[in-house]
């Protein structure tokens, strides 16, 4: 539940963060105590915002403009874009309004309990949470193993290694580095990552140009091929692609890491976030849909290789891969956060410092299990896109587009009669239409695609 802040202004030297938020340690469990310390400032959000926000699924916007054509694509992808900043500007401005009665939420869970009930945080919002966010874990340490194939690849085209292989080398590196005591003992590697996002996106749409240009370029179609029932499933399900590139299912945990007072600070954390995502997420897609049209694939880095041909330098494929590949690491740490505070909840103590060996060893054993658990999924199942897609109707769009409409409305009290009601509410309505059909579109991609399902296969 949201924590109450008392009057008092005492705070204890060694946990003074902590006790800006509660006032009393025994406030706090272990996994709001140690997990999400307040200490960060408003750009340190930013880089926080910006690496949950601006990963390396944005490289498959390209596939979803095939999926809807020029219009469809850029008017879809921009209205995502504004409504997914609304609604994560209202989230923030539900929890600077309890922060500012003396309930600060550190949660997701916390908002839930607070807003709507006991019953919705704990058995509803909190699973779900938790779920899409170590789904990502999963599909991400897929995706740290797929650049390191591509790598090893490009490197040595006939190499025997298979995908498995460098999933578990990426999920050994994911390994030391899940040690990192809190979130906002991330904030350094989150700002290499943002620079490191910028950095891939610049590569990869300079490459679609250049191929785009080159004599080598491939024919382009933009007319969308699927027909029928086909076509206006494939259309949802760019729908649910594009909502899941700008998902986010933790910015109360990241909120939580801001030194308080908190108010305003997290609409500039956004605006960081966002200057970043307009760069990247457009000249990617409009790049990226030019050069191949409707044969963009599920990545456009895969419409780099034809037949493993380059048809860029070796040396661009490669540095193009390595920032893909050590962001992705960052993308990690960052969605591990609301496992970390699970597993610090239930195995820590409060009581005692965080790095007393009663913390230590607990921390080390269970965030290393939940390591080992995520890649040894990620190697065994290489076709977890397709049942993240199904996470993401199911996750990413009641967390983004939905609850924080029901939050606001229902914590402000708004009129009936007022046009800020109404929006809301049409958001959320259109939100649930399109997470329950692009649910359907998910399920029945899995099903066209089980034939070629295989344990630890190498895609």
């Amino acid at each position: 539940m949201g924590t109450v802040v008392p009057n008092s202004p005492k705070l204890s030297p060694e946990n003074g963060e902590n006790s800006a938020v509660v006032g009393s340690n025994k406030q706090l469990d272990a996994g709001a105590l140690f997990v999400l310390k307040s200490r960060g400032s408003w750009l340190h959000c930013g880089y926080h915002l910006t690496t949950a926000i601006v990963a390396p699924a944005l490289l498959s916007l390209p596939f979803a403009f095939a999926l809807l054509g020029w219009v469809g694509g850029v008017l879809c992808l921009t209205v995502a874009g504004l409504v997914t900043f609304y609604s994560y500007n209202l989230l923030s401005m539900v929890l600077e309004h309890h922060a500012a009665i003396g309930k600060r939420q550190l949660r997701f869970r916390d908002m839930a309990h607070d807003i709507l009930g006991p019953g919705w945080g704990r058995y509803f919002v909190g699973p779900l949470q938790l779920g899409i966010c170590y789904g990502a874990v999963i599909a991400c340490t897929l995706l740290g193993g797929q650049s390191l194939k591509y790598i090893y690849l490009v490197s040595k085209p006939n190499g025997s290694m298979e995908l498995y292989h460098f999933v578990i080398i990426f999920g050994s590196l994911t390994l030391v580095m899940a040690q990192m005591p809190s979130f906002h003992s991330l904030r350094h590697i989150n700002l290499v990552s943002l620079f490191l996002c910028l950095a891939y996106c610049a590569c990869t749409t300079a490459g679609a140009i250049y191929i785009g240009y080159s004599k080598n370029a491939p024919p382009r179609d933009y007319s969308i091929t699927n027909v029928g029932v086909n076509r206006v499933l494939g259309v949802f399900n760019a729908f649910s692609i594009i909502a899941t590139t700008y998902g986010n299912g933790i910015i109360p945990e990241i909120q939580a890491t801001i030194a308080p007072p908190v108010t305003g600070k997290m609409f500039k954390g956004l605006l960081v976030c966002y200057a970043v995502v307009i760069s990247t997420f457009f000249s990617v897609a409009i790049s990226g849909y030019w050069a191949f049209g409707n044969q963009s694939q599920g990545s456009v880095l895969s419409n780099f290789m034809v037949n493993n041909h380059p048809l860029l330098p070796k040396w661009f494929l490669l540095m193009t891969n390595v920032f893909t590949l050590v962001q992705v690491s960052a993308v990690v740490l960052v969605y591990m956060q609301p496992t970390n505070v699970v597993i610090e909840r239930a195995f820590a103590d409060p009581k005692k410092d965080q790095f007393s060996i009663r913390n230590v060893v607990p921390r080390l054993i269970f965030r290393s299990l939940s390591i080992v658990i995520a890649t040894t999924l990620a190697a065994m199942l290489p076709f977890f896109g397709d049942i993240m897609a199904l996470f993401g109707a199911f996750g990413c769009i009641p967390l983004d587009f939905i609850l924080p409409m029901v939050f606001y409305n229902v914590t402000f009290k708004l009129s009936k009669k007022s046009l800020t009601y109404w929006g809301n509410t049409l958001i959320a309505v259109f939100s649930t239409v399109l997470a329950m059909v692009g649910a359907v579109a998910s399920v029945r991609q899995i099903i066209l695609d089980a034939k070629t399902y295989r344990l630890f296969a190498n895609m």
